[in-house]
């Protein structure tokens, strides 16, 4: 049973957040590490067919190559996981049917390696914000002088003579 390796976009439901973020071309953390995972499960998953023939191995190595593009700029710069994935992804592929399928192996372990870098980055808790006051325009103060001296003038000018 050979396995399709073309993108199942069309079969994929997205949810509203993510739709959005996928019409405006910005693809969400979990739509990344989810189409990741899925990559990486064909390659290493034990029930998952091996690939047949060499232009099976070359499209998944180029799948995996770009998620480590993707992933590589969810992740902090100088991880030295991401280094290790951009290191396998920059050689050359080996030829002959063994070392390209060792190769993709590893490609994909590191893959792996780097979806969970990602996540457990995301899910850091981010440092609590300081609530800013808001900060008038500089209008808006010219107003409020130009009504404060005003009302001076007309409170002057309506009291009494002695």
């Amino acid at each position: 049973m050979a396995l399709s390796l073309a993108p199942r976009r069309a079969s994929r439901q997205r949810s509203g957040q993510s739709h959005r973020n996928h019409v405006l071309g910005e693809p969400s953390l979990r739509d990344q590490a989810a189409s990741a995972t899925e990559t990486v499960t064909l390659v290493l998953d034990e029930d998952s067919p091996l690939p047949e023939t060499a232009a099976d191995v070359a499209d998944l190595a180029a799948r995996l190559r770009e998620h480590v593009s993707r992933l590589g700029n969810l992740t902090p710069p100088g991880e030295a996981t991401l280094l290790r994935a951009q290191q396998l992804c920059s050689g050359s592929f080996p030829d002959g049917h063994m070392p390209s399928r060792i190769h993709l192996i590893r490609l994909a372990e590191a893959v792996q390696e780097l979806i969970t870098v990602v996540r457990t980055h995301a899910a850091a808790p981010k440092p609590a914000r300081r609530r800013r006051w808001w900060q008038p325009r500089t209008n808006v103060l010219r107003g409020s002088v130009f009504a404060l001296a005003f009302a001076c003038v007309v409170l002057a000018a309506s009291l009494p003579r002695t």
